[in-house]
């Protein structure tokens, strides 16, 4: 059974092998053609039937190669699948041609068509070197035309398309030569052209190019540097060959001099330096500077004294280490500075201490003089004193000032003064030096003593004991001593021929002022004097104070009960009619006080009260009034007791007892405040004693005007008292009766009017000397008005 398989196998091989076609077909295409791009009929040039293809199972195989083309069965056309790079297909540049080997195999029956597709090459390559930078180092020594080589450029492509030729950037020290390798290889040979110096180019920036044969021809470049390599060409070099050097004279050990700086333009050992110094720099010199072989440093080796030695002069040579050393030298002179190493000096010549404070302006205090032992700015001086003092400084000759008073000098405010004399010198840094100086101030009687206010308000409560303290008045004097002492005193001053010495007492040490006597409100309600304090200073300054003594009222006085009238002791009795009306008023209690405002307010209120239904009493006025009519049940005889208060802390009160009778007979009842209208029988009896009123009213006004005029002129005796005919009170009340009306502010002219007028009198206002002050009488209706001063008249001076 194996060998009819084996027998099988081999009969359909040869069988195979028959049908494989041994012509190859060759088609030649550029690298880079289009994907889809046909490169031939394969059907038309193999002879085969487009129909069949697709029934025979036509495919294209590429040996050794991934699939770049394929074979469209509808049409036979050979067509480009992928792109074409010739050079990744043949890496090597040994053959210039490239080939895709391709099968093409059909089947029923089985054929096989060996096709060679031949890759043409493209200029799609530039040349690229192998670096991008080339490096060259040439020794500045390097002869002209010597030949340096350089690394080739590389192309991909072939023939014509690789590299052709090689160009150089423009230099005037380098071209450039190609040169042709095996197997046609190009390269480029450096060539100097011209001598080197590392000094003036230390590197040389070179650009080489490659350039290919295509069309269009492609281009590659690298950088090639050179850089020259030094030899010991150059001696080294000071900035300058002469040198003039200061230094400050005790400058320290190690301060730096100067530091040299030798240039040597080689490179590496050939620009190292050692610095020295020269074989004629003395020994002084050496011993005193010291000179760092490696930095060129000179620094203060020695003690420098400017009045010891002035100048060093030395020579310093640099010596480079190449093998065969150069050397430069340059020349240094030292100048040694004077330093402002003394201190100024200051001497009080004279100084005068203490002096009084009202020294005259400009008057010489001190001398002084100054002194430095430098030279030159150094030893200039200038001397001062702080600003802020009333002193200043004149010269009077070479470094010679004295010190005088520019402004007034207080000892109040300043008692002494620590002046600070400082001289500087004008050297660089200054030196300074300073004195200090005490001026003390005597005292003169300059400051006239003063009291904290210019006017005292003492309020003294009256009834006070006698040697009572009132206050303390005391003064200030910023004097010293007998100039500090004060002394005080009453200035003088009568008072009513009274001395203010003989009603207060200061005493003349400390200013306290007492009261030597008890005080009255009711007599004396303030006092206006004078205080001295007088210090004890040649001359002596005095200055006073204006002292207001205010008497305070204490509640001493009891009210005093004026209305109603009360002639038979203290009971007062009234007539009133029964059929008075609601609202009537009966009586008016008027009470007065001789205390102060506030103590002689009073208030009225019933004590007793036969019947509180029927009267009312206004606790203000003290009037009172019928809270209704009368009724056959009511008593006939009344009893009220009124008392008056006053303001005072403890009240203080007096009692009336008025006793009402009430008769059936018809009085009118006089109910108006302001107008109280007579009987017409008794204006009826009266026509003739009007006219005679008139007339002497007239008259009566004529002669009070010529006396006013006569009392304005002269001072008004305390003990002026009212006409002998008639009893008097007196009061400052504000009130004013006239033509048998009356206009008052209290309603306590009102009470008097109508109490005198129910005892059958008129009442007439006479003025008195005091502007406020006024005389109230009453006369009885029944006499005429010329006979007033013979009546049984009772006067009122309010």
């Amino acid at each position: 059974m194996e060998s009819s398989r084996t027998y099988f196998l081999v009969l359909f091989f040869l069988s195979f092998v028959r049908n494989i076609s041994a012509s190859v077909t060759h088609y030649s295409i550029p690298e880079e053609m289009k994907e889809g791009s046909v490169v031939a009929n394969l059907a038309t040039d193999l002879g085969l039937d487009v129909k069949t293809l697709d029934q025979r199972k036509m495919r294209l195989d590429i040996i050794a190669n991934k699939k770049y083309m394929d074979v469209n069965k509808e049409t036979g056309e050979l067509f480009i699948i992928e792109k074409i790079d010739r050079e990744y297909i043949c890496t090597t540049k040994s053959s210039y041609s490239c080939y895709l080997r391709l099968e093409a195999i059909l089947e029923n029956p089985v054929r096989i068509f060996n096709i060679e597709v031949e890759i043409l090459d493209i200029n799609d390559n530039a040349p690229q070197f192998r670096r991008d930078t080339i490096h060259l180092d040439i020794s500045e020594a390097a002869p002209k035309g010597e030949r340096f080589s350089l690394s080739n450029a590389v192309d991909p492509d072939v023939g014509s398309n690789s590299v052709k030729t090689y160009y150089l950037s423009e230099s005037e020290y380098f071209n450039i030569e190609s040169q042709t390798g095996g197997e046609g290889t190009k390269f480029a040979d450096l060539i100097l052209k011209k001598t080197l110096d590392r000094e003036e180019q230390e590197v040389h920036k070179l650009t080489l190019t490659a350039v290919d044969g295509g069309t269009p021809a492609r281009s590659g470049t690298a950088s090639v540097i050179v850089r020259v390599l030094d030899t010991n060409d150059n001696a080294p070099v000071f900035n300058e060959s002469v040198l003039n050097v200061k230094i400050m004279e005790n400058s320290p050990i190690g301060s730096l001099v100067i530091d040299l700086n030798a240039v040597d333009l080689d490179e590496g050992s050939n620009s190292d330096i050692t610095y020295s110094y020269s074989l004629y720099t003395s020994e002084k010199t050496q011993q005193t500077f010291h000179l760092n072989p490696s930095t060129g440093e000179i620094t203060v080796k020695g003690m420098l004294n400017y009045e010891d030695f002035r100048i060093f002069d030395m020579e310093v040579i640099a010596t480079d280490h190449g093998a065969n050393s150069l050397s430069g030298q340059c020349t240094i002179k030292i100048l040694v500075e004077d330093m402002n190493d003394n201190h100024p000096e200051i001497s009080v010549k004279s100084f005068q201490s203490p002096v009084k404070e009202n020294i005259e302006v400009d008057t010489v205090i001190a001398v002084v003089s100054v002194s430095d032992k430098d030279s030159g700015d150094n030893g200039e001086v200038d001397l001062y004193i702080p600003h802020n003092m009333p002193f200043k400084l004149r010269k009077s000759s070479d470094n010679y000032f004295e010190l005088v008073v520019s402004e007034p000098l207080d000892r109040e405010k300043v008692p002494e003064y620590d002046i600070t004399f400082t001289v500087k010198d004008r050297g660089s840094p200054p030196l300074s030096d300073n004195v200090t100086m005490t001026l003390e101030l005597l005292d003169v009687n300059d400051n006239v003593p003063k009291f904290p206010q210019s006017f005292y308000k003492i309020r003294v409560m009256e009834n006070n004991a006698p040697m009572a303290l009132l206050s303390s008045l005391t003064a200030f004097d910023p004097d010293l001593h007998e100039n500090q002492y004060l002394v005080y005193f009453i200035i003088e001053k009568e008072i009513a021929n009274t001395s203010m010495s003989m009603l207060f007492s200061i005493n003349p040490e400390n200013g306290d002022l007492y009261a030597l006597k008890t005080f009255d409100y009711e007599i004396e309600k303030e006092f206006l004097f004078h205080i001295e304090a007088r210090d004890s200073g040649s001359p002596p300054l005095s200055s006073n104070v204006t002292v207001h003594i205010i008497i305070v009222d204490q509640n001493d006085n009891a009210p005093v009960i004026v209305s109603p009238w009360r002639a038979h002791g203290s009971v007062v009795e009234e007539k009133i009619p029964r059929s008075t009306d609601k609202g009537s008023l009966v009586a008016k209690v008027i009470a007065l006080d001789t205390d102060s405002v506030h103590n002689s307010r009073i208030t009225y209120q019933f004590l007793q009260v036969t019947d509180a239904t029927l009267f009312s009493l206004d606790q203000y006025n003290g009037e009172i009034r019928t809270m209704r009519m009368f009724s056959y049940r009511d008593p006939r005889h009344l009893r009220l007791v009124v008392v008056a208060k006053d303001n005072g802390e403890p009240a203080l009160s007096a009692t009336v007892t008025i006793k009402l009778s009430t008769v059936e007979t018809a009085v009118k009842a006089y109910t108006d405040m302001t107008e109280v209208p007579l009987e017409s029988d008794l204006f009826s009896t009266l026509n003739l004693y009007l006219v005679i009123g008139l007339g002497s009213v007239s008259f009566l006004l004529l002669i009070t005007i010529l006396v006013t005029i006569v009392l304005k002129c002269q001072k008004p005796k305390s003990s002026q008292t009212a006409p002998p005919s008639r009893n008097s009170v007196i009061s400052e009340r504000n009130s004013t009766i006239a033509d048998s009306t009356l206009v008052s502010n209290d309603a306590y002219w009102y009470s008097l009017f109508l109490a005198e007028t129910r005892k059958g009198k008129l009442v007439v206002r006479q003025p008195v000397p005091k502007g406020s002050r006024y005389i109230v009488s009453s006369i009885p209706r029944g006499t005429g008005v010329t006979d007033t001063s013979d009546s049984a008249a009772s006067t009122l001076q309010v």
